[in-house]
């Protein structure tokens, strides 16, 4: 299982680690001391393994998880395993950024780094040795993801609107971000974004990329801006851990056109690559070790 914050995939294998069937389910976070995120991640198990009843039962199961702290693999493991009929031992758990840089990169091989509704990079030593940087949630910074490209223009025009009473400038911008949250007044912004999850706000960078494509200058320059952003987490890999190729995965990345360009010029010098990865069956395959 590959579950992220707004989806999550997974596959069942055979013995061989050929697919068998795979599908999706909604996304959850693996910060289970949150009760409310604890049991959002338990419902999408159970999804999960109702979905995959008729492939039941499986020898063992491994699940990547967003968010998802060492201090909480128990926890994790004990609720999949429940779902699906496992003792925890034949489980494993990691996150989400670990399962996708093994599914990459052999250790030591390479940077990756995520960019979707949250931003974050790592990097695995050839002796099982973590390097991470970012991936500290919206709250703190999360550079250059969907989420803080969103609340980036938001930020941005809010500004405009203080300073100049209007949104001039930045008119295509505004207008878009305000119909996608339902009104253009200070009420119809906050219930939208302070009753929101990080998945939801994260989907307005759409609309920022759509109003950049339009030709509005502030979204494209917060576009270009979250490059740079991006391109600051391949920065700090390569100084802590050696000028490795520097994978880029995610969302942001095929936003819009200025996104990958942006990356290799902020980047002269290192090697970057936008691998397709499958994470789901890559748990799969890791899976088989438990069994």
């Amino acid at each position: 299982m590959d579950i992220g914050g707004t989806a999550s995939r997974w596959v069942v294998a055979d013995g061989g680690g050929a697919v068998v069937t795979r599908g999706a389910a909604a996304g959850a976070t693996g910060h289970l001391f949150n009760p409310a995120e604890r049991e959002k991640f338990a419902g999408v198990i159970a999804t999960i393994a109702a979905e995959a009843q008729p492939h039941l039962p499986v020898a063992g199961a491994f699940l990547g998880v967003t968010g998802l702290g060492e201090r909480a693999y128990d926890d994790a493991r004990a609720i999949a395993g429940a779902a699906i009929g496992l003792t925890p031992d034949r489980v494993g758990a990691s996150d989400d950024m670990e399962l996708a840089f093994r599914a990459t990169f052999a250790p030591g091989a390479g940077h990756l780094i995520s960019a979707g509704t949250g931003s974050v990079g790592l990097h695995v030593a050839a002796d099982g040795e973590l390097v991470r940087v970012g991936g500290r949630g919206i709250l703190i910074d999360d550079g250059g993801s969907g989420t803080w490209i969103a609340l980036t223009a938001l930020d941005k025009i809010y500004r405009l609107i203080d300073e100049t009473g209007s949104t001039d400038g930045a008119r295509l911008l505004a207008d878009a971000l305000f119909a996608a949250m339902g009104g253009d007044d200070w009420s119809a912004t906050r219930a939208y974004i302070y009753g929101s999850d990080r998945g939801r706000i994260g989907a307005l960078a759409q609309v920022v990329a759509g109003a950049a494509d339009k030709g509005d200058p502030l979204a494209l320059a917060i576009l270009e801006d979250a490059a740079r952003e991006l391109a600051r987490l391949g920065h700090a890999l390569v100084n802590r851990a050696g000028n490795k190729p520097i994978g880029y995965v995610g969302g942001v990345i095929g936003l819009h056109r200025v996104i990958k360009p942006g990356l290799i010029a902020a980047l002269a010098g290192c090697e970057v690559v936008f691998p397709t990865i499958d994470a789901a069956h890559h748990a799969a395959r890791m899976a088989r070790l438990l069994t």
